[in-house]
C-alpha cells in the first residue's frame, strides 16, 4: 500500500467520522430542546423524530458524498468485469468441451421457432380449404370421398389391427 492509498484512506475515514459525529451532536441537540412543562411521552417522541432526522440527513449526506459515489462505481465497475471474465471464462469452457455455445443454443431454438410457425400456418391453410371443400359437397347434397384407406379394402385390412373386424 502506497503513501496516497494511505493518505485517502485517512481522509475517507475523517469524513466518515465527522458525518457521524454532526448526527449525534444533532441529536443530543434535539432531546435537550424541549421545555421542562412537556410530558415525557412528548419528549419521547421528539427525540425519537430527532434521531430520525439525524440519522436521515447524515446518511443523506453519507450516500452523496463523493467517496461513497466513487466507492459504488467502482464496485459495480468490478461486479462488470467480473461478469464479462465468467462469460468468457464459461465460452471457453464450453469451446475447450466442443459443447455448444450459447449464440448455438439460442439459433437452434429460433430456427425450430421459425420451423414451429410454417408447420402451424400450413395446417391452418389445410384446414381451411378442408373446411371450404367439405361446405361445397354440403351445397351440393352429396357426401365429401371416401379417405384413401377406406376406398380400397386391401389397403384397409392391412392397416387394422389383428382381431378387429370391419
Amino acid at each position: 500500500m502506497n503513501e496516497n492509498d494511505f493518505e485517502k484512506t485517512a481522509e475517507q475515514a475523517a469524513a466518515f467520522q465527522k458525518i457521524w459525529g454532526e448526527s449525534l451532536s444533532r441529536m443530543i441537540q434535539t432531546a435537550f430542546t424541549s421545555g421542562p412543562s412537556s410530558p415525557p411521552p412528548e419528549l419521547l417522541r421528539e427525540i425519537r423524530n430527532g434521531i430520525f432526522q439525524a440519522l436521515a440527513k447524515s446518511w443523506d449526506e453519507f450516500m452523496r458524498s463523493p467517496q461513497f459515489l466513487d466507492g459504488m462505481k467502482q464496485w459495480m465497475d468490478q461486479a462488470v468485469s467480473f461478469r464479462k471474465l465468467s462469460n468468457d471464462f464459461m465460452a471457453k469452457v464450453r469451446n475447450e468441451m466442443q459443447a455448444p455455445s450459447r449464440e448455438d443454443i439460442d439459433t437452434v431454438m429460433l430456427a425450430v421457432r421459425h420451423m414451429e410457425k410454417r408447420l402451424l400456418d400450413r395446417v391452418d391453410h389445410l384446414a381451411e380449404q378442408l373446411g371450404a371443400l367439405n361446405g361445397k359437397f354440403a351445397k351440393r347434397g352429396s357426401k365429401p370421398p371416401a379417405p384413401a384407406a377406406a376406398a380400397n379394402p386391401r389397403r384397409a385390412a392391412r392397416r387394422r389391427p389383428k382381431g378387429v373386424k370391419p
